[in-house]
């Protein structure tokens, strides 16, 4: 069974940084794209960024130079290192995960959900 388990949210001031961690369990397929979405309240589900075993990335223009994905594929744990983090950044975090041979950044693709770790940046 996989299972996907987040860690890492917590309280920051604005500009400040935040590692976020999902360690995957259970995962068999060699071949996979695993992603970072958001929700805030009001709002629908967002993609972050998202990578694949080609190790090609893919970020969402509000990410693009602040946010970093990564994944140690020795622990079987995703990343996502967040910089210069401001208020419109709070939401919850989740981490997803799909067996595909290309990388995928839409929600509706990705099967395997972790339950979220919140992220909240005070002004």
């Amino acid at each position: 069974q996989v299972q996907l388990v987040e860690s890492g949210g917590g309280s920051v001031q604005a500009s400040g940084s935040l590692t976020l961690s999902c360690a995957l369990s259970g995962w068999t397929s060699t071949t996979y794209s695993m992603a970072w979405f958001r929700q805030a309240p009001g709002h629908g589900r967002e993609a972050v960024a998202a990578t694949d075993n080609g190790g090609r990335r893919m970020y969402a223009e509000f990410a693009k130079g602040r946010f970093t994905i990564s994944k140690d594929n020795a622990q079987n744990i995703l990343y996502l290192r967040m910089n210069s983090l401001k208020p419109e950044d709070t939401a919850m975090y989740y981490c997803a995960a799909a067996e595909a041979a290309y990388l995928i950044f839409s929600a509706m693709y990705y099967p395997h959900w972790g339950q979220g770790t919140q992220v909240t940046v005070s002004p």
